[in-house]
């Protein structure tokens, strides 16, 4: 081996281990995160209001500050996390589960059911998905429940456009009218050969949701029609902290604002590397 071979080699290998290490972070700091909301809490207890402490800074008393009622902000920035990744790990859930459903339900029945499900998808993206959301949330406020529903019901369309155009590329190789024509049942199309063609996508799919989710739930609690004042949530402690930045406590507006941006870049950096991991290159079908 030449030294000018050595050395390719080398800067091949150094190359490997960096596009692991990238994409690999994400998800490192995501397990953090993850470890932060769940430990946090469990490890500080039950905390109680105590006014003489609030708005303390941050300092050797409470790392992260307190807030307006006393409550150590750090503690209690851990415990909205853990409640808006919740919801945001539900929504994804959910919403891709139908937008699955009824992409490969779109591609197997066909005609003018396909066509029907693709006016719907269009109906429901062309609808403002915040004004959507607050609407649902704001008939059943504080109710978790309806801002699960609001978010799933206005991010299954995407799932469902991504997965038929998917399922349209991979029906295109003759593979599946092939098994069709051997007398298949649409039920066993649909399961044996459809659905593994687009099991990549699904945990994609879920991923890239996960910090729509987390945003429109930290929206929506923001504007006072999310979760109650009284539970943690990225969002309640957001809107609670407009009132305490104009005294000058910019700590209770900083610390929820950094978790809800680190949380949601993690989100997203960890779908474009499964992305790159799941998902065939251009002009490629797995199958």
């Amino acid at each position: 081996m030449t030294a000018r071979t050595g050395a390719t080699v080398t800067r091949s290998r150094t190359r490997t281990l960096r596009d692991r290490a990238l994409l690999l972070a994400p998800w490192i700091v995501l397990a953090v995160v993850a470890s932060v909301a769940v430990g946090v809490p469990m490890a500080a207890g039950d905390q109680t209001a105590d006014f003489a402490r609030a708005l303390l800074p941050p300092g050797a008393d409470a790392l992260a500050g307190t807030d307006h009622s006393g409550y150590d902000l750090g503690v209690r920035t851990a415990e909205g996390l853990r409640i808006s990744l919740l919801i945001a790990v539900l929504c994804a859930v959910i919403a891709t589960v139908l937008g699955v459903l009824i992409g490969v339900g779109s591609v197997t029945v066909g005609g003018w059911f396909d066509a029907l499900v693709m006016r719907v998808v269009d109906g429901v993206n062309a609808l403002p998905h915040l004004v959507v959301g607050v609407v649902i949330a704001a008939m059943w406020r504080g109710e978790p429940v309806a801002i699960i529903a609001s978010i799933a019901l206005t991010h299954w369309p995407a799932v469902a456009r991504v997965v038929r155009a998917e399922l349209l590329e991979a029906t295109s190789s003759g593979w599946v009218e092939a098994a069709r024509l051997s007398g298949a049942s649409r039920t066993f199309v649909a399961t044996r050969h459809l659905l593994p063609a687009v099991s990549g996508q699904i945990l994609v799919a879920m991923t890239v949701l996960l910090p729509h989710a987390v945003w429109h739930e930290t929206t929506l609690s923001f504007l006072g029609v999310g979760l109650s004042p009284d539970s943690a949530s990225l969002g309640t402690l957001l809107g609670q902290a407009r009132g305490d930045v104009l005294t000058g406590a910019w700590w209770t507006l900083a610390v929820p604002g950094i978790a809800l941006m680190v949380t949601a870049l993690a989100c997203a950096a960890a779908a474009a590397s499964l992305r790159r991991v799941t998902l065939p290159p251009a002009g490629e079908v797995w199958r």
